[in-house]
């Protein structure tokens, strides 16, 4: 038996074919047409499962259905509370594919099915009630709780990102608050943290070998930071401190109102590995409360096909 994995983005929809036993069978990319509300999107994903099924010489009976995540808030009925990256409006996603193809369809937001995708077959494995926290250009998150998603009542459950972890912000977050995780935890919060150190320290990101100056270049990223700490560069390390304390107070938020059984860090930056596991973990038990400060941390390891996995884990549930 088959299912199909997939993941709405901005730019591009992810595919996966998959045996039910999470076997990847095939996966591929189409373009996200956004034009026009959108309207094409769902047309797309039909023709492309159908298409799959044609190529592959594959009976519909085979199928079990199509598991799909989208950037945005999703109610348990699956439908699709707004989705401004894609030009969605209110959206019944779950009927509108299933009536295209024929298949049962479930939906989700794209964040809680990644965790979810973690939890079957990448580094949650072994746990039930996972918290993701995907650190990119944001902060997203997902939460699955004794194996199902929390989707909360209006499909926002999950949104880590914007857990207020400052009173002092005076910089607007993308989500119109200030204060947000995502303004510091995010790879571009991380740079925000070393430039805003860098002016009120006067100095500079100008490597000077020998001369004791920062190891960054002067355009430097979230992972020149990490790179320069690895290397031991003491302004680095302590905005990777900055970073981590941060973080690990909104874990131990996370922690406070879920109580996962395992933190798992994924996202560009958490490329990074080790050093974002040891230092978050030693900053979360500092706040989480005493019966959750054992709560371990792991590195993700589907990348970017999580959500894939995760919508065929979503749809055998």
């Amino acid at each position: 038996m088959y299912a199909f994995g997939v993941d709405v983005g901005g730019t591009t929809v992810k595919l996966g074919f998959f045996r039910t036993d999470g076997t990847l069978f095939d996966k591929w990319e189409i373009r996200t047409r956004t034009e026009d509300g959108g309207k094409n999107i769902i047309p797309d994903i039909a023709a492309a499962v159908l298409g799959r099924l044609r190529d592959n010489n594959i009976s519909a009976n085979a199928v079990v259905g199509i598991g799909i995540g989208v950037p945005g808030p999703v109610t348990d009925d699956g439908i699709v509370n707004k989705c401004i990256n894609l030009g969605w409006g209110v959206t019944p996603v779950e009927k509108e594919l299933s009536k295209l193809t024929g298949f049962k369809v479930r939906a989700a937001n794209d964040a809680n099915i990644a965790a979810l995708g973690e939890m079957w077959q990448g580094g949650g494995r072994g746990y039930n009630s996972p918290a993701l926290l995907t650190l990119g250009t944001g902060v997203g998150g997902g939460i699955v709780i004794n194996g199902h998603i929390l989707s909360g009542t209006n499909g926002a459950a999950g949104e880590v990102g914007h857990i207020h972890v400052d009173d002092s912000e005076t910089e607007m977050c993308t989500c119109g608050n200030y204060g947000c995780l995502e303004q510091y935890a995010s790879a571009t919060g991380i740079v925000r943290i070393a430039r805003r150190a860098m002016a009120a320290g006067g100095a500079t990101a100008a490597a000077e070998p020998g001369r004791g100056k920062l190891l960054l270049p002067a355009d430097f990223t979230a992972k020149d930071i990490f790179d320069a700490a690895k290397a031991g560069d003491s302004f680095a390390l302590s905005v990777v401190d900055k970073f981590a304390n941060v973080l690990g107070k909104g874990c131990a938020a996370v922690a406070s109102s879920v109580d996962p059984d395992v933190f798992i860090i994924g996202g560009g930056v958490s490329k990074a590995g080790s050093i974002i596991i040891d230092k978050v973990q030693s900053e979360y038990k500092k706040y989480a409360f005493h019966a959750s400060k054992g709560t371990p941390f792991k590195l993700a390891e589907l990348g970017n096909d999580a959500g894939i996995y995760g919508g065929v884990k979503l749809v055998l549930d």
